[in-house]
């Protein structure tokens, strides 16, 4: 059976799925296009061109009211429900055949994509948080895979997680905006870590009941009631919003843990989705409870993996079987034959070995392998790689992502090396959780409060990093690496070589490697000196 599913909206995708395996997944926002960006023409024709054959069902996730005329709201879910009224079934011609058409609920969409992503078999009882801009909800999921809601914890809880940032930049127009900044989330969580987490203030505690109150949408011209509070446009360096912003991300998950705590079975397995699922304080938190079996997040927690997750629940409908095979590196593949100006670059096949000198030697390059990751890490094949140890690679890395210098870099690590230098006894592979930092050797990787994000690799997740790495320990004794995302600001991965030639330049990277084909920027100077360093160590010999 091939299923073709879409999510047209935020964050919007296509998902293919052929006989309960995940064959790509493809967000609108990568290639360089705008983070978060709905589907366009160009996309369909795009999925179109990669299928073989026409898909026997075609999916549409669920959308928000409003965002569909009246002619297609018959065809099409809705953005909340949970229930099997939520789906709705129909025909649909597509290149001349007649084809299923499915849709159900924005809400299932999330819920079904972290069962079927999980490695929970079918049949097996679990709990599910969704969190995300709107939801905040538990769930309880049955052996039949009924889905019960057992309570909306609170409203919004992304949403009103980012207003706290939004709430304290200066360059955020509170007074006009309708909802908070999609990349505020992460810078707070950024800041969280700065804090010391002591007793709030009363006039904090008033901040905190006001952002978390329960009201449908809060939007943020109404904080203009908090004009007069300390916090309001105190800008993002100061210190004492910097520690409230960890108090308020506390106050946010204890709600949630309160109520889990007090009416969940212990020992039950926990799904964690929507795009909270992306705080990696808050998924160590979970785990660090006890209270669960095991705790999973799938690697597309947010919007991007609604495609899949509405494509999971349409197998499940037409099949009974809500399980598939995934492998994280289900993008596309790199577009190497565009034209650049290879004048500019010394060009030459490459090894580990050579790699890992210039890596160990302070240069900073894009590393790309493969298909791209699904969902907005950097797992490996869309990375910017940087020797681990110095603070002032972080600062480096931070000017060449054009981002705050408060935000963290975070490392990729050997998975055998994980326990010694994150006290990581387990897989991390998709860099959704924090770790305390065993060594101060880690500059470049150690956030200011001792934690770092840690992506662990073996051979069989991502065999050219993994080697990568064996080299680099061999050179450094550390088979850690700095691992960032390659991309423009505010844009998804680079996905062709002339995109990723223009980054070098502008950006200022050293060069980059493309399947063992390594591209140096002549004109970087830190290249230079490697090659002057290289070539002296090459004449004494």
């Amino acid at each position: 059976m091939k299923i073709l599913s879409f999510n047209p909206g935020h964050d919007g995708a296509f998902a293919y799925v052929e006989d309960g395996r995940l064959i790509t997944s493809v967000e609108t926002e990568k290639d360089s296009h705008y983070r978060h960006s709905p589907l366009s023409i160009p996309d369909v024709f795009n999925i179109f061109g990669d299928l073989k054959e026409v898909p026997d069902i075609l999916c549409r996730g669920g959308s928000w009211p409003g965002n569909t005329n009246l002619s297609e709201q018959r065809f099409i879910s809705g953005y909340h429900g949970i229930g099997n009224d939520n789906i709705i079934i129909g025909k649909e011609h597509l290149f001349g055949k007649k084809v299923d058409s499915f849709s159900s609920s924005h809400e299932r969409s999330h819920l079904l994509c972290a069962f079927g992503m999980s490695n929970l078999p079918k049949g097996t009882p679990c709990y599910a948080l969704l969190w995300e801009g709107v939801i905040g909800s538990f769930y309880q999921i049955d052996a039949e895979l009924n889905i019960i809601k057992l309570t909306d914890v609170m409203p919004e809880p992304g949403h009103r997680y980012a207003l706290l940032y939004g709430l304290g930049d200066p360059t955020f127009d509170i007074k006009v905006a309708e909802f908070s900044r999609f990349s505020d989330a992460g810078k707070l969580m950024a800041l969280a870590s700065f804090s010391k987490r002591s007793i709030p203030t009363d006039e904090e505690e008033k901040i905190i009941s006001f952002l978390m109150q329960d009201c449908p949408h809060l939007k943020p011209q109404e904080c203009e009631a908090l004009k007069d509070y300390r916090h309001y446009n105190v800008g993002l360096d100061d210190a004492e919003f910097r520690n409230f912003a960890g108090i308020f991300s506390d106050r946010i998950f204890d709600r949630f843990y309160q109520y889990a705590k007090l009416n969940f079975k212990r020992n039950m397995p926990l799904l964690i989705t929507g795009g909270c699922g992306l705080n990696c304080d808050w998924n160590t938190k979970w785990r660090e409870t006890n209270l669960f079996s095991e705790v999973f997040v799938p690697p597309v927690a947010n919007d991007s993996g609604s495609a899949i997750g509405t494509a999971i629940d349409a197998q499940f409908y037409f099949t009974g079987n809500p399980k598939i095979e995934w492998n994280v590196y289900s993008g596309r593949d790199f577009i190497s034959d565009d034209s650049f100006d290879a004048s500019l670059f010394d060009e030459y096949e490459t090894n580990y070995e050579m790699v890992s000198e210039m890596l160990a030697n302070n240069l900073i390059i894009g590393w790309v392998n493969g298909k791209y990751e699904i969902g907005p890490r950097a797992l490996g094949n869309r990375s910017i790689l940087a020797s681990p140890f110095q603070d002032s690679t972080r600062v480096r890395l931070n000017e060449i992502k054009q981002r705050e210098q408060f935000r963290p870099i975070a490392p990729v690590c050997l998975e055998e090396d994980a326990a010694k230098w994150f006290g990581c006894d387990r897989s991390s592979p998709f860099m959704l959780y924090t770790k305390l930092v065993s060594t101060d050797a880690l500059a470049a990787v150690t956030h200011v409060n001792g934690t770092a994000r840690i992506q662990t690799v073996s051979s069989v997740t991502n065999n050219h990093l993994y080697e990568l790495l064996v080299a680099f320990k061999k050179r450094t004794g550390f088979g850690v690496l700095c691992n960032t995302s390659l991309n423009f600001k505010g844009k998804g991965f680079i996905n062709n070589i002339s995109d990723l030639s223009a980054y070098t330049i502008e950006h200022k990277l050293d060069g980059f490697v493309i399947e063992g084909r390594c591209y140096m920027l002549k004109s970087s100077p830190n290249y230079k000196g490697y090659m002057r360093m290289a070539n002296s160590i090459a004449k004494s010999k």
